[in-house]
């Protein structure tokens, strides 16, 4: 491999290691719980457990998969208030609905 090459590995591996606990569009993973999440604005930044997911409208597509256990669920986006979430994942889907609010003139 090339210099570039393992740069490029590198960064993959310490990204999959930092999202440990967050899996995007994965199914049947075993001992994970599905959360769905729809809303807007579609360029809003999901963050679950202060690991960055990607944007909300990645994360509608694509879904994600935690595991089982009591999760936060930040929503941002520049220029609306944030979106703070507790989330229960249990055994079955979870779904969340974001409607991110414009900050106040």
């Amino acid at each position: 491999m090339t210099r570039p090459t393992h740069v490029a590995m590198a960064g993959l591996l310490l990204g999959l290691a930092a999202c440990s606990n967050v899996i995007i569009g994965t199914e049947g993973r075993p001992h994970t719980v599905p959360i769905r999440l729809r809303g807007t604005p579609p360029n809003a930044t999901v963050t679950m457990d202060d690991q960055r997911v990607g944007t909300l409208e990645l994360v509608a597509a694509r879904g994600m998969r935690v595991a089982p256990g009591r999760h936060h669920l930040t929503v941002e986006a520049p220029g609306f208030l944030p979106f703070d979430l507790a989330v229960d994942a249990k055994e079955t889907l979870v779904q969340v609905e974001v409607k991110l609010v414009p900050v106040p003139d």
